[in-house]
């Protein structure tokens, strides 16, 4: 499986609150982005928990022998997560109230198990075409599948960076969790707000389509998302399952 992972301070923004971290392991890779948010420099300790954590849960981890365990072990690995970043919070009085998004995939050669809280985004580039893999957990995306207002009023709504759920802000939190197959030269695409409220669903898909390396593509992407005004901090990672060749193992 071929990965690369970027993070970038933005224009505006005077710390990055984001955390991005790719790990492996004998099962396969764990991919995740972190957008931290709450307090002076808070959300930078959300994050990097997070990340952290998952990082040595990771290389912990018992094999993965199917869908069902790398969804069990996810959403379990994440109540965990979850109950430290938390627990943090309420003794440490400077970091009251932060918390963090997440989406993060666990893949293997032949599936691949997606998760996430809040608004950051997996993108799936397929044969089939291009899509977001994931909802949104935010104020204007139920607002939108409810049918209060349309898809293009929400990317001005006045309270569009308000979220329903973020991991480490309660005592509990849900996982929206899924599995899908991975074909070859399939490529999954994981952001934070960062980059996805600066670029269109119809640029990624461009972007992605003509893309030849993958570190060069998410360079390119970061830098349309300063051009386009950079407010954010902005994290990407890619990942793309590699062609066989005779002899090898896919990955």
């Amino acid at each position: 499986m071929e990965h690369i992972f970027l993070t970038d301070r933005g224009k505006v923004r005077q710390h990055n609150e984001d955390s991005v971290g790719v790990f492996e392991n004998e099962t396969g890779i764990l991919a995740i982005v972190a957008d931290g948010m709450g307090g002076h420099l808070a959300g930078d300790v959300a994050s990097q928990m997070t990340i952290s954590t998952f990082k040595e849960l990771w290389e912990q981890a018992p094999t993965i022998n199917g869908p069902s365990d790398a969804e069990a072990w996810l959403t379990e690995k994440v109540k965990e997560v979850n109950k430290t970043v938390y627990e943090h919070s309420l003794t440490n009085s400077e970091c009251q109230g932060m918390g963090t998004t997440i989406v993060g995939v666990l893949v293997t050669p032949n599936f691949a198990t997606i998760g996430h809280i809040g608004d950051s985004r997996c993108y799936l580039l397929n044969n089939s075409g291009f899509k977001q893999v994931t909802q949104d957990h935010s104020l204007v995306n139920e607002l939108v599948r409810s049918g209060q207002i349309s898809k293009e009023d929400a990317e001005h709504h006045p309270r569009k960076n308000v979220l329903l759920r973020a991991l480490g802000t309660e005592q509990t939190v849900d996982l929206d969790v899924r599995t899908i197959e991975l074909e070859e030269n399939d490529v999954l695409l994981l952001c934070s707000d960062g980059l996805s409220n600066k670029i269109s669903d119809e640029t990624l898909e461009r972007e992605l389509l003509h893309s030849k390396d993958l570190s060069h593509t998410a360079d390119h992407l970061v830098q349309m998302a300063n051009d386009n005004g950079g407010e954010d901090n902005i994290s990407i990672i890619m990942l793309k399952k590699s062609t066989n060749k005779l002899g090898e193992e896919p990955c």
